[in-house]
Parts: C-alpha cells; sequence; structure tokens
C-alpha cells in the first residue's frame, strides 16, 4: 500500500469531512436514531466475528501475550493518569479521566481493522475479545479510586455498580455478539457474512461521519480546556503508543495484532465512560474529562493510524 494511500485513506478522509462539515455549519447531520443503529450494528458486527474467529482458533502463546498485556496495561493505565493528574483535577474528574484513558474507542479500533483491511495485513480474531474484555476494568477502577479517596461514599454500592457497568448497551451487544458468534453455526455464518462483513465498511463511513460532525461541532470547547489539558490529550497517547511500540517489537507481536494492540492502549472512552460516570458519579463534570479524550486524542489517533501502522512493520524487520 503506497504512503500516499495510507495517509488519505477514505475512512480517515470521511472522519475529516464530517469535520469540515461542521466548522462550515452545514446543515448535513445523520439522524439520531440512525446513528445509534449504526453504533448497535457495528458493535455486534465486531464482537460476532470475534467470537467466530474465536470458535476456530487454537490458542498459541503468541495470542496469549497480546492478551496479557492489553489486559495488565487495563489496569496500569487509569492507575497511572489517576496519579498524574489529581493534583491539577477534583478527585472526580481525575478519577472519570482516568477510567476514559483506561478504556477504549471501539471507533478507532474499527478504523484501525479498515486500514489493516485495506494494507492487507492479516490479525487475529481474538484480538476482538481483547477489546471486548479491556472496555469495562478501567471504568471499574475509576469508580472504585472515588470511592477510596472521597470523603463521603458514592451513592451506589460496588455491586450497583458492577450491575451498571455490565448492563450498559455498548458492552451487552459487544459481549453478546461475541458469544453468539463462538455459537454459530458454519452455514449461519456463512449465510450472514454478507450483512456482517461485506457491507460493514459502509456503515463504518457513516459513523465516521456522524463522529467527525460531533467533534467539529465541539472544536470551540478547545479554548476552554487550557494548555495543560491539550497537553493531556496529546502527551497520554503517545506514551501508550510508545508502550505499544515497546511491547510489540520485544514480544514478537505480528505487525497486525501489534497495531490493535497499540491502538487498544493509547485510544479513550467518550461513550461508555460518560454512560456510567454520569450515573454513579454526577460530581464528575463531563466538559473537563470528555473534552481531551474527544476533542484531542481521538482525532488525534485517527490521523496517526497509518503512521502507527508504517513504524510497527518496520520495528517487525528489525
Amino acid at each position: 500500500m503506497s504512503s500516499m494511500h495510507v495517509v488519505f485513506s477514505v475512512p480517515i478522509l470521511v472522519f475529516f469531512l464530517g469535520i469540515i462539515a461542521s466548522v462550515i455549519r452545514s446543515d448535513l447531520a445523520i439522524p439520531a436514531d440512525i446513528s445509534k443503529f449504526i453504533a448497535l450494528y457495528l458493535l455486534f458486527s465486531i464482537g460476532f466475528q470475534g467470537g467466530v474467529e474465536l470458535a476456530h482458533n487454537v490458542w498459541k502463546i503468541h495470542q496469549v501475550i497480546p492478551m496479557m498485556i492489553g489486559l495488565l496495561m487495563a489496569g496500569a493505565i487509569p492507575l497511572y493518569v489517576f496519579y498524574i493528574v489529581k493534583k491539577q483535577l477534583s478527585l472526580y474528574n481525575a478519577a472519570a479521566l482516568a477510567a476514559s484513558y483506561g478504556s477504549i474507542s471501539v471507533v478507532t479500533f474499527l478504523t484501525a481493522i479498515s486500514y489493516l483491511n485495506d494494507a492487507q495485513i492479516p490479525y487475529g480474531g481474538y484480538m476482538i475479545a481483547l477489546m471486548a474484555l479491556m472496555e469495562f476494568p478501567a471504568i471499574l477502577i475509576g469508580l472504585f479510586l472515588v470511592k477510596k479517596y472521597a470523603q463521603q461514599d458514592m451513592s451506589y454500592t460496588t455491586s450497583h455498580i458492577l450491575k451498571e457497568v455490565f448492563k450498559n448497551g455498548a458492552i451487552v451487544i459487544l459481549i453478546g455478539g461475541l458469544l453468539i458468534g463462538c455459537c454459530s453455526h458454519a452455514s449461519d455464518i456463512a449465510s450472514l457474512k454478507p450483512f456482517f462483513v461485506d457491507i460493514q465498511r459502509g456503515f463504518l463511513l457513516f459513523f465516521l461521519l456522524d463522529k467527525g460532525i460531533l467533534v467539529g461541532s465541539k472544536i470551540i470547547h478547545i479554548r476552554k480546556i487550557g494548555i495543560y489539558m491539550i497537553a493531556l490529550g496529546l502527551g497520554l497517547p503517545i506514551i501508550n503508543v510508545a508502550i505499544g511500540f515497546v511491547c510489540t517489537y520485544c514480544f514478537h507481536i505480528n505487525p497486525g495484532d501489534g497495531l490493535l494492540l497499540t491502538i487498544l492502549l493509547c485510544s479513550a472512552s467518550y461513550i461508555a465512560v460518560p454512560a456510567t460516570f454520569n450515573l454513579a458519579v454526577p460530581q464528575a463534570d463531563p466538559s473537563v474529562y470528555l473534552t481531551p479524550a474527544l476533542l484531542i486524542t481521538f482525532p488525534f489517533n485517527m490521523m496517526m493510524i497509518p503512521v502507527y501502522g508504517e513504524i510497527i512493520q518496520y520495528l517487525a524487520q528489525c
């Protein structure tokens, strides 16, 4: 794949089309109900495909290592982020920010898969299972940090928090799709391939257009969050990308899986975390902890996916 094709891949261009449309105040918009349907489709589709891969997969050491790294970092990232930012932010905002950066961005992950498919770089379906597993540990850690350091108890018990996390629609449909894919018969898988595989990329393009419009509509908020938060929005993914590169190189992880692992480490949640913290920790201000993840880290990673891919392929040849 040529470098020019990599940089100007269709998903990334569509994402920036959405930003431009919003910045120039175009009336371009995707209705909320359709946007929600596309999100549910993509989550179930990617979960289903991961389940199919897992059901036919013989686990080997080169697959176990990325899983272990991902799960370890899902616990480590929110902790180190919390202790970096807690002196600058309130306890509640620090915990929410830590949970955001410890969790993952499904959209960034899907875009990375699209890049790998375009570049014809193979990757393991087990990485989708890792994505599902990394969705919620950081949320739990963020909530427990609040409970540990807050002077007054949280409004909800630990068991209630766990129930709410696992009831989150994104997690339900992602894990549900994974389990259904694992249990599906070969004839069902073949008949569903046109819907869950062949047209998935088209749905992803419209979802990225919608997210581009959302980011563009909130660009004005960048001025309000300050230099410190902008630095965090750029610095945290760079640190986690470096960890992904080192792990990929040292453990000889193949380029496709290495890129997906790196994306899982460096992305930040702007869907599941706000949904959970709005309920359990209403003291946390979304304009503080959500803005860096959505306006800085998300578009930065989207632009850098091809660069990450090129670096990881270079490391694989060293």
